[in-house]
């Protein structure tokens, strides 16, 4: 990788470009780095996320996402480097796996709503859906490996999973539920 900050206000980006981990220069406009920046986003709003109440295997698991994140980051930053490895993919399978298990089935969409982690977790599952966008897009321009579109859409998945666990914590011994969403046809008996 290439050198670590040791100073922040370098000034070098006054003309619209930015350094990539490999010591070249590009647009701050270009794929690559809107990709990179949508990374950073999500990691920053898992950091807020962190910053809840929550079991303390959810907490171990965004800890452990923040680091692969940055990984993710560091992958997009050098050209044809890797950082992210595709055990981090299993891992959030495996992580699915456990807590989908614990929720009851869904009957009906439900809102990005109910707890303030819950509907953090929602905020960062729509981050992760357009880094993975983002990452898609630099893709058909540049090579890519598969590891990181992979992680990012199995990272929302696993979002969604996480604010429906999230809404049924609650420190208090009370059980919480999902927001459901009022759908026309649920409103009429489920006639279609």
């Amino acid at each position: 990788m290439g050198n670590r900050l040791t100073q922040i206000a370098t000034r070098t980006g006054d003309d619209g470009t930015t350094g990539l981990g490999d010591n070249t220069r590009i647009s701050k406009n270009a794929l690559r780095v809107h990709a990179m920046g949508d990374v950073d986003e999500l990691n920053s709003n898992i950091g807020l996320l962190l910053c809840e109440d929550m079991p303390q295997p959810v907490r171990t698991l965004l800890v452990e996402i923040q680091h692969q994140l940055f990984n993710l980051g560091g992958e997009l930053s050098i050209p044809g480097f890797e950082l992210l490895k595709a055990e981090a993919v299993i891992a959030l399978d495996e992580a699915l796996a456990e807590y989908n298990a614990q929720l009851p089935r869904l009957q009906e969409f439900i809102l990005p709503a109910g707890t303030r982690a819950a509907s953090q977790a929602h905020v960062c599952r729509t981050v992760a859906r357009r880094a993975e966008r983002a990452v898609v897009a630099l893709g058909a321009q540049d090579a890519l490996k598969d590891t990181p579109r992979q992680y990012l859409n199995r990272l929302s998945d696993l979002l969604f999973v996480l604010a429906r666990v999230l809404n049924r914590f609650r420190t208090d011994g009370t059980r919480g539920d999902d927001v459901y969403w009022k759908s026309e046809r649920m409103k009429q008996g489920g006639a279609a």
